[in-house]
């Protein structure tokens, strides 16, 4: 896969400074597939509703971890304050908090639903990100995220599972951007 198979064609300046702001996603990602998979031990060694608590307040602390991180890596973590795209970052997070109430309602019905509704979620946000960062392999990352919910509903994956999911595939997929933002920047020096 090159790097035009991945791109939109001719990037718009909003974009570029979202791509080169936050190492195209890729920590962000990252940091919430490690998240997962924290939320997926806390199922393992104590309880699913322990295990939903450590995925929602992991959640609220991606950001400012990926920021963290991303700094630490040379990547700014910012971007201009007037680029309509962080207006919509912003607007598809409160979309998705708002669903986590949705996610946590299920919880009440089964636990394991939880973990597979935000996999669905998280699935539909990333799809938003193909548009803020140019990226169309956040489609596939999104769809990706999509059938597996769909997978493990169908065979009635426990929350241990479900949860192991999607930090694998997160992390996996994070790295992936990552090393297309370095091979990117590399180009580019």
């Amino acid at each position: 896969m090159t790097d035009k198979d991945l791109n939109f064609g001719n990037m718009p300046d909003a974009q570029k400074d979202m791509r080169e702001g936050y190492g195209y996603g890729s920590v962000g990602v990252f940091v919430s597939g490690m998240v997962w998979v924290l939320s997926s031990f806390m199922v393992y060694y104590d309880s699913s509703q322990k295990g939903i608590w450590a995925l929602i307040i992991g959640g609220m602390l991606i950001f400012p971890a990926a920021a963290l991180i991303g700094k630490l890596i040379g990547i700014k973590a910012s971007h201009h304050k007037d680029n309509p795209l962080g207006k919509l970052a912003m607007e598809g997070t409160i979309w998705m908090i708002m669903c986590v109430v949705l996610a946590y309602g299920l919880s009440i019905i089964n636990p394991q639903w939880f973990f597979q509704g935000m996999l669905m979620i998280i699935g539909g946000r990333y799809l938003t990100f193909a548009s803020i960062y140019g990226l169309r392999l956040y489609w596939i990352f999104g769809a990706v995220l999509a059938i597996a919910a769909y997978v493990l509903f169908r065979i009635q994956a426990g929350s241990f599972l479900s949860a192991l999911a999607g930090g694998c595939i997160e992390i996996i997929s994070g790295l992936v951007i990552y090393s297309l933002y370095r091979n990117d920047k590399q180009k580019t020096r």
